[in-house]
């Protein structure tokens, strides 16, 4: 988000840009149709690893205690339930089964984002150019400030992740992946959530290398007798 400032003559100058930062306190995470049947078509990243990305953007967020609000498309037919692993990390909340294709479109899944008094709402679906694309723009319309992960989400081709890509970033929505995400929100590396949220994410080895560090600079050699 960028502020225009009117200069004598008429002419607007672009002045600083504003961080209005992501925060475990002010987010909540739309999960959008990450379904058994639908990860197979998915290029960008491959069904491995965006369930991968998903699930440490899912756990990462519980361990932050941001609030997720999930949501799948006719998941009692051909599109199958949540990931297995997914499904565990919500099982003590409901998964709203929906018919519209833009999840804005639902007001149980409107309310469920406003009733948790959050103003930026991160997103991840299935598809980007669909499940997170017309949500995260939908959430800028509404009012919130969206963020979209993007190796959260899934693409057929390269050419549909840059062109949904754009269109979300010509609407004001900022695009980032799962990892930046989670770390801003973290914000503190010494926080004590700090090693389980590293784990979530898949990058324990960040652990390992403090504790090397740690080691290192706090030993302390014997002096010579």
């Amino acid at each position: 988000m960028f502020i225009l400032r009117q200069r004598v003559g008429g002419i607007c100058k672009l002045t600083h840009p504003l961080y209005d930062r992501l925060t475990r306190n002010n987010a909540v995470l739309l999960l959008v149709d990450h379904q058994v049947g639908l990860v197979a078509g998915s290029r960008y990243p491959e069904p491995q690893d965006l369930r991968k990305n998903v699930v440490g953007l899912a756990r990462a967020s519980k361990i932050l205690g941001l609030p997720i609000v999930a949501t799948t498309t006719m998941s009692g037919g051909i599109f199958g339930p949540i990931f297995p692993d997914l499904a565990d990390i919500l099982k003590d909340q409901e998964i709203i089964d929906r018919t519209h294709v833009n999840p804005f479109d639902e007001p149980q899944i409107t309310s469920s984002i406003k009733n948790t008094g959050r103003s930026k709402v991160i997103v991840a679906g299935i598809n980007t150019a669909v499940c997170t694309c017309f949500p995260a723009i939908s959430a800028i319309n509404a009012g919130y400030s969206a963020y979209a992960a993007i190796d959260a989400s899934g693409a057929f081709d390269a050419i549909e992740q840059q062109t949904a890509m754009n269109r979300m970033t010509q609407a004001g929505v900022i695009v980032a992946d799962h990892n930046a995400i989670i770390v801003e929100m973290l914000a503190n590396n010494t926080d004590p959530l700090a090693a389980q949220v590293y784990t979530a994410i898949g990058l324990s080895h960040f652990i390992s290398m403090r504790d090397i560090y740690s080691t290192l600079t706090t030993s302390k050699v014997a002096p010579h007798s």
